[in-house]
């Protein structure tokens, strides 16, 4: 069995990291200040972090840019893969934020409103470096429907549907955002987190709700889910990740310590 991978995330706006829930925004005061993006990584990187990501909810031409700087500082001082997203929109967007360091780029409403976004970005930068993060509500029994613009915009799209096309255009990693379950810490959305891991042929990483190390082992064994990504039980220091994967281990699921 290949080693499960644990991933803090890093919401950045306007150069800080940032924590909400179900998604919260900031021009509602919904989000509260965490620190230093790079600082942070740092610290995960030290604690032993298979990889971190970082999602740029700012999206703007400024944030951009601030977005570009954090990469480069944190790609030339940890070791771990980094994966960026958020306003990824182009190819060239894609191009910038690997030229900085980043190893993946994750998109998630660009890849529905332009599909074959994935499709070309497969082709020109390899489907390694592709993901394509889903951000999904249950909508009614058995009915988990895509969201775009922040968890703000239904499509239409059912989220098992939607995954299992995009790794057929070139996805090589599905981040399934429960938007449900974020930033609320009572556990992972284990059904859609199962049928797509189930469905799909590529790494499905299991994201919203981490509140304790319960949770995390339960995506990964009920879930099926190939790696957990967490914020708020990282960031405010109810766990390390160094202790997270030494529970991990005892209940024995591989994990890189």
């Amino acid at each position: 069995m290949l080693a499960r991978r644990i991933i803090p995330c890093l919401d950045v706006h306007d150069g800080k990291v940032t924590r909400g829930v179900q998604f919260g925004r900031a021009e509602n005061g919904e989000l509260r200040c965490v620190g230093d993006p790079v600082e942070l990584a740092i610290r995960y990187n030290e604690q032993g972090a298979d990889e971190m990501v970082f999602f740029d909810i700012t999206a703007s031409a400024h944030g951009r840019q601030s977005m570009i700087e954090v990469i480069e500082r944190a790609a030339d001082q940890c070791f771990m893969p980094l994966t960026v997203g958020g306003g990824i929109r182009t190819l060239e967007d894609m191009g910038q934020m690997l030229r900085a360091g980043a190893d993946k780029v994750s998109i998630n409403s660009s890849a529905v409103t332009d599909p074959d976004l994935i499709r070309s970005g497969a082709e020109k930068y390899g489907s390694q470096c592709i993901v394509v993060s889903i951000d999904t509500k249950r909508t009614a029994p058995g009915k988990w429907e895509v969201f775009t613009a922040g968890g703000r915009k239904p499509t239409g799209l059912q989220a098992l549907d939607w995954a299992v096309h995009a790794c057929k255009l070139g996805a090589g990693e599905i981040v399934l955002n429960s938007i449900d379950a974020d930033g609320t810490k009572a556990g992972f959305d284990l059904d859609i987190t199962r049928q797509i891991a189930d469905a799909v042929g590529v790494p499905v990483v299991a994201s919203g709700g981490a509140g304790t190390l319960d949770h995390l082992a339960e995506v990964l064994l009920g879930g099926h889910a190939d790696a957990v990504l967490a914020a708020s039980i990282f960031h405010f220091g109810t766990y390390t990740v160094q202790q997270a994967k030494q529970y991990l281990q005892a209940l024995g699921i591989p994990v890189r310590l």
